[in-house]
């Protein structure tokens, strides 16, 4: 698979693999053994861009994506890029699906909890390390301190922020250069495009995450599809809502005819779309099938010319489109 750069120097493949689904927020955790093999064929298939989380796991085992990938690919840990997070928890007290989030971004926590992911991610140190949502009650220098700490130390050698905006980056990076931003970006939320100036200026990454809109977009899902209740995040989504189908309904036919066009797929279209905006931006879909995961990697390879991008951007600005799931609430406790 083609590479591109994060920040400075981090060099990832073009397409990166987003492991939470595996885990968490997506039904049941899948079996170890079958996300094993999807891992180590993903390595095969050109992905050495791997996202985790201390937080994706399940009820009884809250880190259970972590371990997953330290056994699976400990033996191939110098071929990879390994990126994870910390900064919060879940409010397990809310009777909400996708529980509401706590963050913690005291210094103390993440040197706890890098020493945590250390472990169970079977490693010496991670390549890229996120705040996971800056923590209002901690200022953002304080926790930028803490990433510099950790790099001197060797536990990491890059850190980033998830869902940033431009104070909180232009402060943390003045204190410790970031990498990376990890924010929501798909046709259906472009909000952070706004940001792309900044990152331009910074020399900082964007780490692309739901770039399918939580799957919306592979174009595979109806008014018939079903989603478990209580362990599955898109029963709760606004785009996979009966309303929201039938609202989406015209910008899924304009994805289906530039993609015969193309002789692609929804989802191809949608992150060749992203990729030809900046050549730092790289997305990081999530999957559970070895299937989806070649569809996704042959989007490195679908080029889109300018023109074609400012006709799809065109249509984005005009297509009827439901509101989509914009993530967890965060609270404070």
């Amino acid at each position: 698979m083609k590479t591109r750069i994060l920040g400075k120097d981090l060099k990832v493949s073009a397409v990166g693999l987003g492991c939470m689904g595996m885990s968490h927020a997506y039904g049941p955790a899948s079996d170890r053994a079958e996300m094993t093999d999807l891992l180590l064929k993903a390595l095969e298939t050109g992905y050495n861009f791997f996202d985790t989380a201390e937080v994706y796991g399940t009820w009884d085992n809250p880190h259970h994506n972590e371990e997953l990938l330290g056994e699976a690919l400990k033996g191939y840990r110098n071929e990879i890029v390994l990126a994870s997070k910390c900064g919060i928890r879940f409010d397990e007290s809310s009777p909400l699906v996708n529980k509401p989030l706590i963050p913690d971004g005291r210094p103390e926590t993440i040197h706890k909890s890098i020493d945590g992911s250390l472990k169970r991610l079977q490693t010496d140190h991670l390549d890229l390390y996120y705040i996971h949502r800056v923590d209002p009650k901690v200022p953002i220098e304080e926790t930028a301190g803490a990433m510099k700490e950790l790099i001197e130390a060797g536990k990491i050698t890059h850190w980033g922020i998830s869902e940033a905006d431009e104070q909180t980056l232009r402060r943390a990076h003045t204190v410790c250069p970031v990498t990376a931003v990890q924010n929501r970006y798909s046709m259906m939320y472009r909000d952070y495009e706004a940001l792309f100036p900044v990152l331009e200026e910074l020399q900082i990454g964007f780490v692309a995450f739901s770039p399918l809109a939580n799957g919306f977009l592979t174009a595979k899902y109806d008014a018939n599809s079903k989603f478990e209740k209580g362990t599955d995040y898109r029963s709760a989504m606004p785009q996979f809502s009966p309303e929201g189908m039938e609202k989406n309904q015209e910008l899924i036919s304009c994805l289906y005819r530039i993609a015969d066009r193309k002789d692609a797929t929804p989802a191809q279209i949608s992150l060749a779309w992203m990729l030809a905006k900046k050549p730092w931006i790289v997305p990081i879909p999530g999957t559970r099938k070895y299937s989806r995961l070649i569809e996704n990697a042959q989007a490195a390879d679908l080029v889109l010319t300018e023109a074609e991008v400012e006709e799809i951007d065109r249509m984005l600005d005009t297509v009827p489109m439901s509101e989509v799931f914009g993530g967890s609430k965060i609270v404070k406790k």
